[in-house]
């Protein structure tokens, strides 16, 4: 498209320069001559005729012009109504009686001058011009037009040389394993003799596993920059198009290239968009994605084992790959990358604020501590957001609390200080949050609480955020009952302290999570006295996703009904915990809200400390308000 605008413009401008010429010398003819009496003009025309054969333009006083021709001897010519005369030039004065007569008194001689041979053959020109502009055109159109369809076959891919690698192993951080798994790949590629010696076989493949901002892009860069080769860079969407067999040649292009430049990586980013399970589709055998995936499954299987050629390829959805490509010879190799532990957080956070002014009082220890759950790619935004907050103030330095107001950016969205919210509904908010809180504090198997605010963030009108003292992988049954109360501790301040005709609709999130969870402590963790250590229904689930795909029922109604009475026995169990542990504590309760009412944000330890006064003044001998314990 770009090639037919720039033709079509030069078209343009050829043209526009060809008129304006001609307008030009149409403007301004040849030498002229001005002849006082006709007698003088006819001596003027008798010497000319003697020596030209051009034509001769003459004009009269009133600005009527017409041309004359000549033999030599005898001058034809027209008047201005037509007619025609011949008079013979030399020695003769008809021409004088003539001129005279019809009052010509200039001349002007077209072969003088350039512009009457241009005059004669301009219109020629011109005509000629344009086709010959016409047709150059068409040409570039035509050849154009069979590059674009030829290039329809090509591989998309990107190619970064490997004499600059911009990524090293140096930039990637908190996936340990990952890295010690590639490095024999780049091992390979520098010294592919120590393998080759023992008979040993490097994988022609690396399939890199995990959710989304774990660094599998990263991470393939750096195995192209640690090894100093090429690196050829494509997303598993750019092989199919909609022309059938394009898929298949640009994944044979791809594959040529490669071997030409081996040894050589071949990154394939989002490899479930081409390598999706055949026979699923419509289109059956025939679809042109399927065809495109058997000439990668027979690209990857024909390597030769010279041309050290390797791919990695990155999904997070690995359950929906062809069982043909994940097979040994293929992807022989499959490296998972998860969510980073506190440790991986903290080395990230290192690598991302490598470049950054951070005040000497940043501690990423405690950083890496309130981000559980983040990814590389949550905590490298995590970082920007923070030197954001810190060039909007016009700080020099990063500071903890920009680092502490970027976590709550990322985690819960930016403050909403706009949002008009009443004073009744404001004091709604802090017992709602309160509730969760003062419920979360007291209970022994919850995480701590680190912040509560009643400003609107996003959708939430007021948020409360627990953050665990460590990382954990498995949750038992008596931390799954003490989330439950804490989820419902909102609901339950709302109900003790404005009376139930007064609960609001701010518990509907709460309410909906808390129901999840019952449910899946019934039917998938087998968490039910009643139903035992059974699972019901089968779902397709990602477990790095936590998302569900679908679910297949196959139990009956009854279970299904008992399934439900358990899933309200959890709930409403936990509900009336959470009212008891506020009901016993209802004057800390409103002291603190009131408070959070007052400073909008406050922090867990200074909650902490307001209860322990509070608590403090009341207590009496034998009065336990610890924690509640957990039971159903």
């Amino acid at each position: 498209m770009r090639t037919s605008r720039r033709g079509f413009t030069w078209l343009l401008l050829l043209l526009s320069i060809i008129v304006v010429g001609a307008i030009l010398y149409g403007r301004f003819p040849g030498p002229t001559a001005t002849v006082r009496s006709s007698g003088q003009l006819a001596a003027a025309v008798e010497q000319w005729a003697s020596n030209h054969t051009a034509p001769l333009a003459i004009s009269n006083s009133s600005g009527d012009q017409t041309q004359i021709s000549s033999d030599g001897s005898t001058v034809t010519w027209y008047d201005n109504a037509g007619t025609l005369y011949t008079t013979t030039i030399i020695q003769s004065t008809e021409a004088t009686d003539l001129f005279q007569k019809f009052g010509y008194t200039n001349y002007a001689d077209q072969s003088a001058g350039l512009s009457s041979l241009l005059e004669a053959i301009l219109p020629t020109l011109l005509l000629f011009g344009i086709m010959i502009v016409f047709v150059w055109w068409m040409l570039r159109q035509s050849q154009a037009g069979n590059n674009q369809a030829m290039s329809f076959g090509r591989s998309r891919a990107r190619l970064l040389a490997g004499d600059k690698p911009s990524v090293t192993f140096m930039d990637v951080a908190g996936v340990d394993e990952a890295k010690q798994e590639l490095g024999e790949i780049v091992e390979f590629l520098k010294y592919p003799d120590k393998f080759t010696a023992v008979g040993a076989r490097i994988p022609k493949g690396v399939l890199l596993v995990g959710p989304p901002g774990t660094g599998k892009t990263l991470l393939s860069k750096a195995v192209a920059g640690e090894a100093g080769v090429p690196f050829f860079s494509i997303s598993g969407s750019e092989f199919v198009e909609m022309f059938v067999g394009v898929g298949a040649s640009r994944v044979r292009d791809l594959f040529d290239q490669a071997k030409k430049n081996s040894p050589c990586i071949v990154f394939v980013d989002e490899i479930d968009a081409v390598g999706r399970q055949r026979g699923a589709g419509l289109g059956g055998g025939h679809d042109e994605r399927e065809q495109t995936l058997n000439q990668l499954l027979v690209e990857m299987d024909g390597f030769e084992t010279s041309t050290h050629v390797i791919v990695i390829a990155a999904t997070n959805r690995p359950d929906v790959l062809d069982p043909a490509l994940l097979r040994p010879g293929r992807f022989d190799r499959h490296v998972m990358l998860d969510r980073p532990d506190i440790r991986g957080r903290r080395a990230i956070l290192e690598v991302h604020s490598r470049n950054k002014p951070l005040d000497p009082a940043v501690d990423l220890e405690v950083l890496a501590k309130q981000t559980p759950g983040f990814s590389g790619a949550d905590l490298s935004n995590l970082i920007n957001e923070a030197a954001i907050l810190a060039a909007r103030q016009n700080r020099k330095l990063i500071s903890m609390p920009h680092l502490e107001e970027a976590i709550a950016r990322v985690i819960a969205g930016p403050e909403r200080k706009s949002r008009m919210i009443s004073d009744r509904e404001k004091t709604t908010i802090a017992f709602h949050e309160m509730g969760h809180a003062l419920v979360g504090m007291t209970l022994e198997h919850t995480d701590p609480v680190h912040k509560i605010s009643v400003v609107s963030r996003g959708m939430a009108l007021g948020w409360t955020l627990s953050l665990p003292t460590e990382d954990k992988y498995l949750v038992s049954k008596a931390e799954l009952l003490d989330q439950l109360a804490q989820m419902l501790g909102g609901r339950c301040a709302e109900d003790l302290i404005l009376g139930e005709a007064n609960i609001t609709t701010g518990a509907s999130d709460d309410i909906r999570k808390a129901t999840d969870l019952a449910r899946k402590m019934v039917t998938e963790w087998g968490m039910s006295d009643k139903l035992g250590p059974r699972t019901f229904g089968e779902r397709q689930e990602m477990v790095f996703l936590g998302r569900d795909l679908g679910e297949q029922r196959n139990y009956s109604e009854d279970i299904a009904s008992e399934i439900d009475q358990e899933v309200h026995h959890l709930v409403e169990t936990a509900f009336l915990r959470a009212k008891e542990v506020l009901r016993r504590r209802e004057s800390v309760l409103r002291v603190l809200a009131t408070k959070l009412t007052e400073v909008e944000t406050m922090e867990g330890a200074e909650m902490q400390r307001i209860i322990d006064e509070v608590e403090g003044r009341q207590a009496t001998p034998g009065t336990e308000l610890g924690t509640v314990a957990a039971g159903v």
